[in-house]
């Protein structure tokens, strides 16, 4: 049997259709204030089965930190898929990040080694990797460097990184993947689901950095792939295509039949609304909408070189443009419909 976490995720809902569409036994966890509903909308877009496809997943409430209700959920488990994380860039939320995060992670690890779990594919992100110099493309052997200014989440995700680098050398199978930006259907209140919902309403402004992109379907496919597969003790960049911001946003707004931004905004203009939006959260509570790691990612080209995974499975991403376009189509469906 397959344990999933992370199940009710943009990744894991989309692993869990992919599983249960190549017959595998599924058990998924996930917390009390779980949306399960928004992965059976998943499996709709794919197959008019999906009640049936959805009802054969055995779901368990247990939280990566609830060692008790996880050890039970691991019961007759024989490989992981480990898609679970908090995700926050603000400073605040370190604590919660970490337990989450590292802490929630080294469970897994711990209860994959105690119940001989014969492979751990760990979902990471490309946040964990270093930078390079001179705009060279960055790949798996760039280094991560603590001095420099990383993201709480992105400390977080490395040191869940360490997690299961530590299983790996105390006897357990794993294999990490490091997502870019992940696009894909189904969750539009957050990550780049939110980017449509909000192209939906008009940008008008891009910004001067740029990103690695890649499908959610592309990430699920190489994850069963890789766990099908005898590599192990690897971790591999998943990345379809580099894109400016300006590139990535255009692209968004045309296929939503919108003008696509014609102006870079000052960066300067970003950090004076940051400002405000600190002072608000100071003096109102209000939540942070812009953080200082936020405006400086707007502003860094970080692009990525994923032959390593295109070479060792023989792999070909799907177009950027094409993914786009399929995800556009389904968004505006839907809010046309709401």
């Amino acid at each position: 049997m397959i344990l999933v976490t992370g199940g009710t995720g943009l990744v894991g809902s989309h692993l869990l259709y992919f599983l249960l569409k190549d017959g595998a036994t599924v058990r998924a966890i996930h917390r009390t204030s779980s949306d399960l509903e928004a992965v059976k909308k998943i499996f709709f877009y794919y197959s008019e089965n999906a009640e049936a496809l959805f009802k054969k997943i055995d779901w368990v409430e247990a939280n990566i930190t609830d060692i008790p209700a996880l050890s039970e959920a691991f019961k007759g488990i024989t490989h992981v898929y480990h898609a679970a994380a908090y995700i926050s860039f603000d400073p605040k939320n370190y604590y919660k990040l970490k337990k989450s995060n590292i802490e929630g992670t080294a469970n897994i690890v711990n209860l994959c080694l105690a119940n001989k779990i014969q492979k751990l594919c760990y979902v990471s992100s490309v946040a964990t990797l270093g930078e390079t110099l001179n705009g060279a493309l960055i790949d798996e052997k760039t280094q991560w460097n603590p001095e420099e200014k990383n993201s709480v989440y992105a400390i977080t995700k490395f040191g869940a990184e360490m997690e299961v680098w530590r299983g790996a050398q105390e006897g357990l199978d794993v294999v990490i993947v490091n997502p870019g930006v992940i696009l894909g259907e189904g969750f539009w209140d957050s990550g780049s689901g939110s980017i449509f919902k909000q192209a939906a309403k008009g940008i008008p402004f891009y910004f001067g950095g740029g990103i690695g992109v890649v499908d959610v379907k592309d990430v699920v496919n190489i994850m069963l792939q890789l766990m099908k597969s005898d590599i192990v003790h690897n971790n591999y960049i998943l990345v379809s295509e580099n894109v400016s911001y300006k590139k990535f946003l255009s692209e968004i707004a045309t296929s939503l039949g919108k003008k696509p931004p014609t102006k870079e905004a000052p960066k300067w203009i970003l950090n004076v609304v940051r400002f405000f939006d600190w002072l608000a959260a100071i003096l109102f509570g209000t939540k942070r909408k812009l953080l200082k790691s936020t405006v400086k990612s707007m502003y860094t080209t970080s692009f990525y070189d994923a032959s390593k995974i295109r070479e060792e499975v023989d792999y070909t991403f799907l177009p950027f443009e094409e993914t786009v376009s399929r995800v556009a189509t389904i968004y505006s469906s839907e809010a046309s419909s709401s």
